[in-house]
């Protein structure tokens, strides 16, 4: 048995109307697939590219271990020139990803090969974030902090996409004060027995390909998994339904800096604790 996931609706493009008619007004998830030609980055981006022009740049890695009590929010596993990563990305599969790297502060160059597209919402031109993983990478499911609506553009190579709406949380077995669910949990192939409350969630797949845009609405949880190496960039705008700008608002001013103080004072138990309590709650709903 397998998750309850429905393909996400594709279309070659899309107009400002029937973007804000069809899938930004009843929240629903859409891939474009022909958006983007125009821009240069789209003949420009690929790894090689970024190797030439950020090669010296030191990047901040992350793998798929677990939250450790005493790491810091969003800290680094390792770092290495960029150039050397993206050697690693095409040596073969590693677990390394690069998340929410700044173009404007690490390579303002990059901003001149791509535009800020009229959707009818207006986006946050200060936060272009560029995310990078090897064959096989994935992020833990999770939501984004401050719940926008993110505008994901892929570039070289493949990428599978998983999203669930916050109306499926109960479902996920989510880890109580974080933004993230059971990491044990591998969402490309989940054992369902071990996570019984998983069957009764309904999502959404989708698999992008260089030049790919996909549309995902205000709060939805999203998997990522590179199925060859690549990287895409993020353009987002703030959460417009009050109950999701209010959820962001709490979980930057309150709900990470009590999570972080209470992993200082009670250390691993807390970790264990919150791991434990994922379960118990979400069980309530089987």
């Amino acid at each position: 048995m397998k998750l309850n996931l429905q393909e996400i609706p594709r279309v070659k493009t899309l107009s400002k109307e029937e973007f804000i008619q069809n899938y930004f007004k009843p929240q629903r998830p859409v891939v474009i697939e022909q958006f983007i030609e125009d821009w240069p980055a789209y003949s420009k981006w690929n790894l090689e590219y970024i190797k030439e022009i950020a090669g010296e740049k030191e990047v901040p890695l992350y793998d798929d271990r677990p939250v450790k009590h005493d790491e810091g929010f969003n800290e680094p596993h390792a770092k290495m020139n960029m150039a050397d990563y993206v050697d690693l990305l095409k040596k073969g599969p590693t677990k390394f990803r690069i998340f929410l790297w700044n173009v404007l502060k690490e390579v303002p160059q990059l901003q001149k090969d791509f535009s800020y597209p009229d959707f009818g919402i207006k986006l946050m031109k200060s936060l272009p974030m560029l995310f990078f993983g090897g064959s096989n990478s994935h992020t833990f499911m999770h939501y984004d902090i401050d719940l926008a609506n993110i505008f994901h553009f892929h570039f070289e190579g493949k990428k599978e996409c998983i999203l669930f709406p916050q109306s499926e949380t109960k479902y996920l077995y989510k880890i109580p004060h974080s933004l993230i669910v059971r990491e044990d949990i591998d969402f490309s192939n989940p054992d369902l027995e071990k996570w019984p409350a998983l069957k009764k969630a309904k999502g959404y797949k989708a698999r992008l390909e260089h030049g790919n845009l996909i549309y995902i609405p205000e709060g939805y949880w999203h998997h990522m998994k590179y199925i060859t190496p690549g990287f895409s960039m993020s353009l987002r705008a703030i959460a417009r339904k009050p109950k999701n700008f209010g959820m962001a608002v709490y979980n930057i001013l309150i709900m990470r800096h009590f999570d972080n103080m209470m992993r200082r004072l009670k250390g691993q138990t807390w970790i264990d604790r919150k791991n434990q309590k994922a379960i118990t709650v979400t069980n309530k709903y089987l």
